[in-house]
């Protein structure tokens, strides 16, 4: 089981906290090393109030979150909406299915009904690539990219970076694979994008027929055949196969995807020896990942993931909250 390496201690002493100069968090482009490893220093801190009995701070109080989720997500939603109560907010979850939307109401109108609700951060899933930042651009307070399309899901890019970086200490220098559906995946472009800024080989893994024209030119290595691509891997992450987007035949059968490309225990021991193993959720058991992997806690992160993922959202809405605090103070 892969360990944080000897003499790097969890506790040890992180840099202060650099001041976030964005108002959004829309892509992880937008962002530098120092802003990334900030983040995640920020996070470090959330994780250890999430052990202790009392888990409420009033870091938000006063302040209005409201989560918008055009496309359903019990574990995004659910952990946004847990981060904003830890920290004092008032909440909202707004049910796309019964509001105007469903009735036809544009983007834009519903920009206007929300600023008229004076929200202080918005937190946005939808389904067409580059609508949250659209949506940013027309409202006045802070928003979070939760994932629109098949561009990024910058969160979840962050709480698996926080999730590596806790077990093993570092990122720097680990080979990453990257594996299954990657054309649908929103999370394997942000991972892909953050791990290369924090100095891992990322490798993309999948069939010629899930992997996007140019994905080569993202920063990361292609294979087509797992054992190559698994070859000397410290982290192995498996991505949802995406059916909802799937509109033609991109693989004959589950059965046939599973015998290629899902990762088993057989598959595993083409990586690096005590490789660990993650999966951003939900799994499609059978399909993407045996449960013998998935539920194998010497080498599995899933449950993991789950639980920074509160850690990391709470550190980007503090961040964001103190972005718009020193904007209206200036």
């Amino acid at each position: 089981m892969a360990q944080r390496p000897t003499g790097v201690k969890k506790s040890e002493a992180r840099s202060s906290p650099v001041r976030f100069r964005h108002k959004h968090l829309l892509a992880i482009a937008d962002l530098d090393r120092f802003e990334v490893e900030s983040l995640l220093d920020r996070a470090e801190a959330f994780a250890e109030l999430s052990e202790k009995k009392v888990k409420k701070l009033d870091t938000l109080r006063g302040r209005t979150l409201i989560n918008l989720f055009f496309e359903n997500s019990t574990r995004t939603q659910s952990s946004f909406e847990l981060a904003g109560k830890r920290m004092g907010a008032d909440v909202v979850n707004m049910s796309v299915k019964s509001s105007s939307v469903a009735k036809g109401e544009t983007l834009i109108d519903t920009a206007a009904t929300l600023n008229a609700m004076r929200p202080d951060l918005l937190v946005v899933r939808h389904g067409s690539s580059g609508a949250v930042e659209l949506l940013s651009r027309k409202v006045d307070c802070a928003v979070v990219n939760a994932g629109d399309g098949k561009h990024e899901h910058p969160t979840q890019a962050l709480l698996d970076a926080f999730t590596i970086r806790d077990r093993l200490g570092n990122i720097e220098g680990l080979t990453i694979a990257i594996c299954g559906d990657v054309l649908h995946s929103r999370v394997a472009r942000s991972n892909v994008a953050l791990l290369n800024i924090l100095g891992a080989r990322v490798r993309l893994v999948g069939p010629p027929t899930l992997m996007p024209i140019g994905a080569d030119r993202w920063g990361a290595e292609v294979f087509h055949n797992m054992r190559d691509g698994l070859k000397d891997a410290d982290v192995v992450m498996m991505l949802r196969v995406q059916r909802e987007r799937m509109t033609g035949g991109f693989f004959p059968s589950a059965r046939e995807f599973f015998w290629f490309y899902g990762l088993d225990e057989e598959k595993l021991k083409f990586a690096k020896p005590g490789a660990l193993v993650m999966h951003p959720g939900p799994m499609n058991r059978g399909v993407e990942i045996d449960s013998t992997v998935a539920d194998n806690p010497n080498v599995s992160l899933i449950e993991t993931q789950v639980r920074m993922g509160v850690a990391v959202r709470m550190a980007v809405l503090e961040a964001l909250a103190e972005s718009g605090a020193n904007e209206e103070a200036r």
